[in-house]
């Protein structure tokens, strides 16, 4: 576990320096961001100074991975407010769309794969692999243009874009800033089915992205599987086909199955921009988004360092996993 700890601190370090490098090579000046192009070049020396910019390369670095840690990103020049309370509004947002998408894909798409390995060349998985196909060939924001034109604007199936209707925006208390969860927290049911009706189908689009991949790969590890020695022994044992595959095979790809999910959840998280912008989800793509048009670098570094302290945190939490899956791991 030390090994693993160790391995994520300097995952996480390679990130920040990344990010910092990313922050001097920038074709952006970041002083003329704060000062303007009108200050005199007294103001610009004083700013330049009060940043920090006068020092080593080196100090720089120490002093950005210290204001990193305390969870300081510095203050966005768009809304004016610190990054980290900029983040901590919008991440919600994305966490909320990513969880439901992933879902969607897990429930969809495990079954799918492992029914897809257990019928090779049969309807079913004919129909998995076009499913694969089409999710990796589609681009998303066609897909969600479709998808409001029919679903909401012809059908009214859904609500629109945006996490809610006009009439209940903002009257549910914030608790966790998912709106679902506060409605269900708040007892307010119309709030939740309104929320539900925005989320249901950005999240379906992401999860269906997400369902694409999982669905694939689980049915590669079960053809693995169903191919090893001890599924013919388990089936000249007399086990019906059942067990076989759902209690046996499946189990035995319990491991590499949670990093697959767990690699589908981070790219919904860092990879769920064009959903936002188009369904004008108001998550941490469309904030970066929003920071990268307009130059500000430091709404940018912080939502990529998010994202990727993200990702540690997944692989850690699927360490953690590992060792209850398979004991031979402790």
């Amino acid at each position: 576990m030390a090994g693993t700890i160790l391995s994520l601190a300097l995952t996480l370090l390679g990130l920040l320096l990344v990010t910092f490098i990313i922050g001097r090579v920038m074709p952006i000046d970041p002083v003329l961001k704060v000062v303007g192009d009108r200050a005199t070049q007294a103001q610009y020396d004083a700013a330049y100074i009060a940043m920090g910019l006068d020092q080593p390369l080196v100090v720089q670095f120490l002093t950005y991975i210290g204001d990193v840690l305390r969870g300081d990103f510095g203050r966005s020049i768009s809304t004016g407010q610190p990054v980290s309370a900029d983040i901590a509004r919008v991440f919600p947002a994305t966490l909320e769309l990513a969880t439901l998408g992933t879902l969607i894909g897990v429930v969809i798409g495990v079954p799918l794969g492992v029914i897809a390995a257990a019928r090779r060349g049969g309807i079913i998985d004919q129909v998995a692999r076009v499913v694969a196909l089409v999710g990796y060939s589609m681009p998303i924001f066609w897909l969600g243009l479709m998808g409001l034109l029919i679903f909401y604007g012809m059908l009214g199936w859904v609500g629109g874009p945006g996490r809610q209707g006009i009439l209940y925006d903002g009257m549910v208390p914030n608790v966790t800033g998912m709106v679902l969860v506060d409605s269900l927290i708040a007892g307010d049911w119309p709030a939740f089915q309104d929320a539900f009706s925005h989320i249901i189908l950005p999240a379906s689009l992401l999860g269906y992205y997400s369902l694409a991949y999982i669905s694939r790969m689980t049915r590669s590890f079960m053809l693995e599987q169903l191919s090893q020695e001890y599924i013919t022994t388990a089936r000249v044992k007399g086990l019906s086909e059942r067990a076989v595959i759902w209690r046996h095979a499946l189990g035995n790809i319990a491991i590499p199955l949670v990093t697959v999910i767990a690699l589908s959840f981070g790219s919904l998280l860092e990879g769920s921009v064009l959903t936002e912008i188009i369904f004008s989800w108001p998550g941490l793509g469309s904030y970066i988004t929003r920071g990268l048009l307009s130059g500000d670098m430091n709404a940018v570094l912080g939502g990529t360092v998010v994202v990727g302290a993200c990702f540690v945190v997944l692989n850690l939490l699927s360490d953690i996993l590992y060792r209850f899956l398979d004991p031979r791991s402790t």
